[in-house]
């Protein structure tokens, strides 16, 4: 099923930019460079958004900007706009259970306590959605999580991170043109 919407998730704004829970905005942002699009903010989807063609197919980026727990409403008003399947939809994540700069595509599955994915699964009503998890690492008590992901990245785990994004990015086209299998060997072997 052809991917037709790319969702990053993470917090607007300036105070958020740099803290481990904005990787899926870094993801978004890598993308708009790439293809040299241009976010613009539209109410009626609650986030910034642009679309590209490629292999003659419409693809969407979507940046919610409805804050972290509420995503769902974001996704979920472009996906229907444009009558977009769940299993059309890739969302991009940081991820707690993966080291720095780790990338694993997975398809389904629940939302392991993630917010963002919490709300995209009750708007949805569908957990069958790619997800692009984006390693940030874990603090190791899970009392510190909430701070741990809203606080700003060190320099060796953004290096790390950016550096499993490029990876991503040199494979992109694998992605767009419904080549997953070839993605993850590509993607998953680097770590």
């Amino acid at each position: 099923m052809t991917i037709k919407l790319i969702v990053g998730l993470g917090n607007p704004g300036e105070k958020y930019l740099e803290t481990r829970h904005n990787a899926g905005f870094w993801f978004i942002d890598d993308i708009v460079s790439q293809h040299h699009l241009h976010l613009n903010h539209t109410a009626r989807y609650k986030g910034d958004n642009d679309s590209f063609t490629y292999q003659s197919e419409k693809r969407h980026i979507l940046k919610p900007l409805t804050f972290m727990n509420n995503s769902g409403e974001s996704v979920q008003a472009l996906a229907h706009y444009f009558k977009i399947k769940p299993e059309e939809i890739l969302v991009a994540h940081d991820e707690l259970d993966l080291p720095a700069g780790t990338i694993r595509l997975k398809k389904s599955g629940g939302h392991g306590g993630h917010n963002g994915l919490r709300s995209i699964i009750s708007h949805l009503g569908s957990k069958d959605f790619w997800r692009l998890r984006i390693g940030i690492g874990h603090p190791g008590d899970r009392n510190k999580v909430v701070d741990y992901v809203l606080n700003r990245i060190s320099k060796k785990d953004a290096q790390l991170v950016q550096d499993g994004l490029i990876d991503v990015m040199a494979n992109i086209e694998l992605l767009l043109s419904d080549q997953n299998e070839k993605f993850m060997n590509a993607v998953h072997t680097k770590k």
